[in-house]
């Protein structure tokens, strides 16, 4: 076995090599590993009390996230995403390092001369789209690319500004199983087809047909993030022992089939998929209703699920480079210099978090993980 760990140590057992550039080290029974702090490519903090309650938790795991801007109302301008970016700053941790990467979003009437802006700010790292009427609070964003986004798109080639994808149609018409494979054969496969050098992420991707798309694109121009959840649910667990809301998201969970080519994706050691949670957190009350929201609370919990994913598939000698390397690289951007630790020890999520307003439920409450991240 390869490993990328320095080093992957379970306590006083001699150590055992496998004859590669780097050793797996085997003390006892108690594994840990030492991996490039990773960074959370696809995140949702929110504003106001929410933003105070959930930031930490993401500071804590990760070095950096791209920060999602579908607030109310939406952040659309370079300015806007400055004065956000300062309100999350004053809200960390005392003494925390984390970095958050600011996007805009794109609507109708954005201007070639706002991702110009956008760029100079070295604060603004990409451009969402999201579909009119696509998820949570989108009810702002496009309504037609090829007719009203072309100037935009161009401009952003030229700046070498990254287009994040929320990949569904929202055609009532289309199943909603269906509606990311509708939106890779009708708007993403032409788009890449009119915009070659146009760097893209399929954000969150759900399905096999997402995943054999981005591996039939070219490498370093188009890329997926993929969430926990994606990993270890399928659309079963919506509704099993009753409607579970706390795992409804958007895009919502997918057939078994979809489930593994995931796993089989992010486990491949391919480059072109890495890290985004798309930790979504919202109040209790505003998932156990008669019109939940879609999104997964999952930031204290996700860099625990992604190491059982790999542990489960014989690949932890490649979850660093999906968590740490592959995000960072196609972006352009520096790998971090700073260490996390993984151990193998189990531990319990708690049942919610609680801030000024109400509380919020994590993805997996009150069970129990098999692995413990924490700082070097």
């Amino acid at each position: 076995m390869r490993s990328l760990f320095s080093p992957c140590k379970i306590s006083h057992i001699p150590v055992v090599s496998f004859g590669h550039k780097r050793s797996l080290k085997i003390y006892s029974a108690k594994m840990e590993l030492s991996i490039t702090q990773p960074d959370d490519w696809h995140l949702h903090l929110r504003d106001g009390d929410v933003l105070k309650a959930v930031v930490s938790h993401s500071a804590h795991h990760f070095g950096r996230a791209i920060v999602m801007p579908n607030l109310k109302p939406p952040i659309t301008t370079t300015a806007a995403a400055v004065a956000y970016r300062e309100a999350i700053l004053k809200s960390l941790p005392a003494n925390s390092d984390f970095n958050p990467l600011m996007t805009l979003y794109l609507t109708d009437t954005t201007s070639p001369m706002e991702i110009k802006l956008a760029r100079e700010s070295q604060v603004v790292f990409g451009v969402k789209l999201y579909p009119a009427g696509a998820t949570t609070n989108s009810q702002d964003g496009v309504t037609d690319l090829f007719g009203k986004c072309l100037p935009v798109l161009q401009e952003m080639v030229e700046h070498n500004m990254p287009l994040l994808v929320h990949g569904e149609v929202t055609n009532p018409e289309v199943d909603m199983f269906d509606r990311e494979k509708v939106f890779i054969e009708t708007v993403l496969r032409p788009l890449v087809q009119k915009f070659p050098r146009l760097k893209v992420v399929m954000e969150h991707v759900t399905t096999m047909d997402a995943v054999k798309f981005v591996e039939s694109c070219s490498e370093g121009f188009v890329a997926a993030t993929v969430t926990p959840q994606h990993l270890v649910l399928n659309r079963n667990s919506l509704f099993q022992g009753g409607l579970q809301p706390h795992n409804y998201c958007l895009p919502v969970l997918k057939r078994e089939i979809h489930r593994e080519a995931l796993v089989s994706a992010v486990t491949s050691g391919s480059k072109r998929f890495f890290l985004g949670t798309d930790s979504a957190p919202h109040d209790r009350r505003r998932k156990e209703c008669s019109c939940g929201c879609a999104g997964i609370y999952n930031a204290p919990v996700a860099l625990s699920v992604y190491a059982k994913v790999f542990e489960k598939e014989n690949a932890l000698d490649k979850l660093e480079a999906f968590t740490s390397f592959n995000g960072p690289d196609f972006y352009g951007l520096p790998r971090n210099n700073s260490k996390i630790k993984l151990s193998k020890t189990p531990w319990k999520v708690p049942e919610s978090f609680s801030y000024a307003s109400g509380d919020i439920i994590p993805m997996f409450a009150g069970e129990m993980l098999d692995w413990l991240p924490a700082p070097l």
